[in-house]
């Protein structure tokens, strides 16, 4: 007869008329699932009828209600489903929110609104903060409106948004300073060490051996740059053993050489002077003696002025802008004023003015030394000797060439190291080494153009050089 006969409520503010009422409303063709409110507070209740007997042909005794309040447990739960904001609203009240107190009158008049409306997605403003919201029916279209509200804070989507750019920002930040950090290790530990070290290379290269290297450490790169300053000490030592037994051999060389030819001219003067002591000598005898001893005299002043121009070939550049023609002219007639040259032929063939930087000094003793190796050289008789100077673009070239038996292959090789000579009376063998250290204190060259057994051709070449050059030489 529709009694509330039993009523129980965990809630206070319940009443049991506001659930007579509601099952009133169930009874007048509600459903078995139903909203309930009262007290301000709102309950999901399901209902179910109670027969004597089957419900089929039973005679119904009652009705059993069984419902939960919509708290703020349940309200935490749906929040967190959606991952946003939610409200409840009965008819045009605001029953429960997930937004602050300072926001709530607002969100009940929205509420108000939704409920004489259609809900679709919109845009609030509760106070300073926008939401997106929807709203959702609950009920049945028969019982009272019951909507759930989502609201999806802007505000909170920025913050989340910057957030994420802080975080980025911050992860950005960390991975420069780890890269960084990274960096600094490997060049440290790396590329610094390995740089220092293929700069002690290329000092090696250039014979620096004092070059300061960083031994610290106990890493590969240490250990390898202690192994290549172990590998330039030995290196080094070598050198050193090895000048020293080249000194050693050369100042044999040297003293072989000249004692050899010393020995001769010295035999000759003691011998002619011996015979200068015996009494019956024609005064043509004692002439021819005399001259024997002045010839004898002669070589050793030839060896002697040998050894001092190898002395002074170091003496300092002093270059000038002049015809190197002219040098080269008066190096031929000295050579052609020598009695035994006399019968060689040596002619200067001019291509066109030659004109360059130079010491004529110099130049002069190389083409001498040049000019005495080729006369000596040639056949007696037949000896012929061209000298010739040419101007490039690249520099200056002087030739002499001779028609002598060649170079012969045993000294090719060393033609130019000290004391190196063959089948010459004369010298010690020092002219072409003074020869190459003029040609290498101007930057130039001197080179066996050909050889054979039609004659030799040696070419001295000039660089070409301004003032400034040459005056940065000097």
């Amino acid at each position: 007869d529709g009694k509330l006969a039993a009523f129980h409520a965990a809630t206070p503010g319940f009443t049991t008329s506001a659930a007579d009422s509601s099952i009133k409303r169930y009874l007048a063709g509600g459903e078995s699932h139903d909203w309930w409110f009262g007290g301000g507070h709102l309950f999901q209740v399901f209902l179910e009828p109670i027969y004597f007997g089957s419900p089929d042909s039973g005679h119904p005794i009652g009705i059993l209600a069984v419902g939960y309040e919509i708290d703020a447990s349940v309200t935490a739960d749906v929040t967190r489903v959606a991952s946003s904001g939610v409200a409840f609203g009965y008819e045009k009240n605001l029953v429960i929110s997930t937004v602050p107190a300072s926001q709530r009158a607002l969100l009940a008049r929205y509420v108000a609104q939704v409920a004489d409306s259609d809900a679709g997605l919109r845009e609030i403003s509760l106070g300073e903060e926008r939401f997106l919201t929807t709203s959702v029916r609950l009920s049945s279209r028969n019982a009272p409106q019951v909507t759930l509200t989502f609201l999806k804070s802007f505000d909170e989507a920025t913050a989340f948004l910057q957030n994420i750019d802080r975080w980025i920002v911050a992860i950005g930040v960390a991975g420069v300073v780890a890269g960084s950090v990274l960096i600094f290790f490997v060049s440290t530990t790396f590329t610094n060490p390995l740089s220092r070290l293929v700069a002690g290379v290329q000092a090696l290269e250039r014979g620096d051996f004092a070059y300061p290297l960083d031994l610290r450490g106990s890493d590969e790169v240490s250990a390898l740059t202690a192994a290549f300053q172990r590998m330039r000490q030995t290196l080094q030592d070598a050198q050193r053993r090895l000048l020293d037994a080249e000194q050693l051999a050369t100042i044999g060389r040297m003293a072989s050489t000249i004692s050899h030819d010393l020995r001769h001219p010295l035999t000759a003067i003691l011998a002619y002077a011996e015979f200068l002591a015996e009494r019956d000598l024609t005064d043509v005898q004692r002439n021819d003696f005399f001259q024997e001893i002045r010839i004898a005299v002669n070589r050793l002043m030839d060896e002697i002025n040998s050894l001092l121009g190898f002395s002074k070939q170091s003496d300092a550049l002093r270059p000038a802008y002049g015809r190197a023609d002219t040098v080269i002219d008066r190096a031929v007639k000295t050579v052609k004023a020598l009695p035994e040259f006399e019968s060689t032929v040596i002619t200067f063939t001019e291509g066109q003015e030659c004109v360059g930087w130079f010491d004529a000094a110099k130049l002069e003793r190389a083409m001498l030394n040049l000019l005495f190796n080729a006369a000596e050289a040639v056949p007696a008789g037949s000896g012929t000797i061209d000298v010739s100077c040419r101007i490039s673009h690249r520099g200056t070239e002087i030739r002499v060439a001779d028609n002598g038996p060649g170079i012969p292959a045993e000294i090719g090789a060393s033609l130019f190291q000290p004391f190196v000579s063959h089948g010459k009376e004369k010298g010690i063998g020092l002219g072409l080494t003074v020869v190459q250290n003029i040609m290498q204190q101007h930057h130039g060259e001197v080179c066996v153009e050909s050889t054979g057994k039609d004659g030799t051709v040696f070419r001295l070449f000039f660089p070409a050089a301004s003032s400034s050059d040459s005056a940065r030489t000097a």
